[in-house]
């Protein structure tokens, strides 16, 4: 049994492998990798390479060098047993005349939990669960948190030197972190269904917000600007450079002459109720959700994250810290806004992990 058991987990490590080269091209759907095995032997793999596309289970017997019957599929989510973009897979299994099954992680949408772990077993296939479930629950999180409650995984990313400063008393923030660390966001920017910062730093540093990736394709998430006045300029990059992927995040206090020229540059607008004086963040969040987007990089300024982290839209924390002092009592820091008084109220994060990126420290942790 040992023996066993260590050959499926190397299985399922091989299906997790493969699962994440749909990041980015499968959200809001999870990242999915199955491999078959008979006789000791990989016999043919796949994953789900893209959001409508077949699913991992699909793939893995179209690419299999033999015939499956009798074989074993290892998939690192359950296999799905409802009518959607494609058919069951749980029939597509059973029509194989497939074995066995091991599963990592159950389908953690209620409707289906179990659905098709159940199925498979009523027609006599072996079916076991429970492997790798951390990293498979890791690398998908945006649609564990989705599939359940409709609202967007949000990560705030922040980047300051070894004194918590963003930039210098002359507003100058490139780069704080280092070009390895660049490298790591641009693929947080790629796994990520949307980036989103405030108008100041539009108007600061005019960013692109692209994903900039070398030598590998890339796919561009929509850009939120928080903007409650519609204060961008409509010669910002970010509406110069595919202005479809721009979205306006305003208020009823915009001018609206403003915001039927953002329309016309190709920009979405969506108007938001005011709460203290901003743009309202539970709501524009929400709204994200019913669109479809199951994560988002916020990525800055300062007040806009002390609002999402206060209105408690934040589920993940990336902080990379540069060993690098810039001092200045006005500088500015990650996190702004009107602060917390008391230190026993202040946002914890919990199950830490720490990294060294190039000379930069990384502190990752999440918000329950």
């Amino acid at each position: 049994m040992p023996g066993r058991m260590e050959a499926l987990n190397k299985y399922m490590s091989r299906a997790v492998t493969i699962a994440q080269r749909g990041k980015g091209w499968v959200n809001p759907n999870p990242l999915v990798g199955a491999v078959l095995v008979k006789g000791g032997r990989i016999i043919g793999e796949g994953y789900h390479e893209y959001f409508g596309g077949p699913h991992a289970e699909v793939n893995a017997i179209r690419n299999a060098k033999e015939d499956v019957a009798g074989s074993t599929l290892v998939v690192t989510l359950e296999p799905c047993s409802h009518h959607g973009k494609t058919p069951p897979c749980t029939d597509l299994i059973l029509d194989h005349k497939i074995r066995n099954v091991v599963i990592g992680v159950l389908d953690p949408n209620p409707t289906e939990n179990g659905r098709g772990k159940k199925i498979l077993e009523d027609h006599g296939v072996e079916v076991t669960s429970g492997f790798l479930e951390e990293r498979i629950r890791e690398m998908n999180e945006p649609f564990f948190k989705f599939i359940r409650s409709g609202k967007p995984f949000c990560v705030l990313k922040t980047a300051m030197t070894l004194d918590g400063k963003i930039a210098t008393v002359a507003k100058e923030s490139h780069w704080i972190s280092g070009k390895e660390s660049g490298k790591y966001i641009h693929e947080l920017r790629q796994q990520l269904s949307a980036i989103m910062v405030g108008i100041n730093t539009v108007l600061i540093d005019d960013p692109s917000l692209n994903t900039r990736r070398n030598g590998k394709r890339n796919r561009n998430p929509l850009k939120v600007i928080v903007d409650t006045m519609a204060r961008i300029p409509l010669d910002s990059k970010v509406l110069a450079n595919d202005p479809q992927l721009a979205l306006i995040a305003t208020t009823s206090r915009a001018d609206s002459a403003k915001l039927k020229m953002l329309e016309r540059s190709g920009a979405q607008v969506l108007v938001c109720p005011v709460k203290n004086d901003h743009v309202d963040i539970s709501f524009l969040a929400n709204s994200l959700g019913t669109m479809g987007i199951d994560s988002i990089l916020l990525e800055g300024g300062s007040t806009l994250a002390f609002s999402a982290l206060s209105e408690g839209i934040v589920d993940k924390v990336i902080s990379f810290i540069a060993p690098k002092i810039v001092g200045g009592k006005d500088a500015l820091s990650p996190v702004g806004g009107d602060g917390i008084r008391q230190l026993s109220d202040a946002i914890m994060l919990h199950d830490i992990a720490v990294k060294r990126i190039g000379k930069d420290i990384m502190i990752r942790g999440y918000i329950h």
